[in-house]
């Protein structure tokens, strides 16, 4: 089996737990890649008994079998990135805090991992967004799994956004931004806004205005086989333009559109994952706080 691994900084006792994986993997004959951006964290002794490759494109990662994310959300969508058209299946183990895609704890890893030998899993694709423009942006890693956000570029005044669904005007969005969420990306930062959660399953897209000046302008759910369109003006020529927290400085003279991608993001599900049960706990829903 061929395994890649990307993760964030390690110190302190995650070295001791990331050795254990490591151990677990060459315990069951892997062949181990870890991508170049990792490698430079694995900088402790009890890493140089292990012999791995190394990765830093997308196009070193397409005959993997599987891929760890070893972190946060966060570390998980820039697995994505290395990723890409391949969906080479991800398994996240969190090592973060909230972890909505991460959802493998530190003690359960071991579990998940002897899961993952036995091919007692479940995949689960999830939808990604497509960015089109006519400039070269984010070095062609035009998707997203969460959200394309338009926002302004500092503490200037609001921008005007005005959006179209497949060539008709739906609305000029008086704002700080707009934030065009997959269903995986209901529960980050369009929730935050104020955007409904989707189910994963929902093969739709949400628009949220990010503090919009009119009070009513509220989110609104697509069908994702919509061509959303962009036409930005303000008083500062200069925006940002995000796709999954990558960022790019863009003019109004750039032409944006947004799809859904022809692939899939597949993430590895343990036999327990249970998509309402991780709700109802990262979102603390049902307790009391009084008690």
């Amino acid at each position: 089996m061929r395994i890649g691994v990307h993760g964030k900084e390690i110190k302190g006792e995650s070295i001791r737990f990331l050795e254990e994986v490591f151990d677990q993997l060459v315990e069951h004959k892997v062949q181990l890649s870890v991508s170049e951006k990792f490698q430079r964290f694995l900088k402790a002794p009890v890493f140089k008994k292990f012999k791995f490759k190394t990765f830093s494109s997308s196009g070193q990662v397409k005959n993997l079998d599987f891929f760890l994310s070893l972190g946060g959300d966060g570390t998980l969508l820039e697995s994505v990135t290395y990723v890409g058209r391949s969906e080479v299946p991800i398994l996240g183990i969190n090592t973060g805090r909230l972890g909505f895609l991460a959802t493998i704890s530190r003690a359960n890893t071991s579990d998940a991992l002897e899961h993952l030998f036995n091919r007692n899993y479940k995949i689960e694709a999830r939808t990604v967004l497509r960015l089109e423009t006519d400039q070269q942006l984010f070095k062609g890693q035009n998707f997203a799994l969460n959200d394309f956000t338009i926002m302004k570029k500092d503490t200037s005044s609001m921008i005007t956004v005005h959006v179209y669904v497949d060539g008709e005007l739906l609305n000029s969005y008086w704002s700080d931004g707009i934030i065009v969420s997959t269903p995986t990306g209901s529960t980050g930062y369009s929730l935050s806004c104020g955007g409904p959660l989707l189910y994963p399953k929902s093969e739709s897209f949400v628009i949220t205005p990010v503090s919009p000046h009119t009070l009513t302008a509220r989110p609104i759910v697509l069908s994702d086989a919509s061509e959303i369109t962009f036409r930005v003006e303000g008083r500062i020529k200069k925006f940002l333009i995000s796709l999954d927290s990558r960022f790019e400085t863009i003019d109004g003279s750039v032409k944006l559109k947004v799809k859904k991608e022809s692939f899939k993001v597949k993430l590895v599900q343990t036999p327990d994952y249970d998509y309402f049960a991780t709700l109802r706990q990262k979102l603390n829903w049902g307790l009391d706080i009084r008690n």
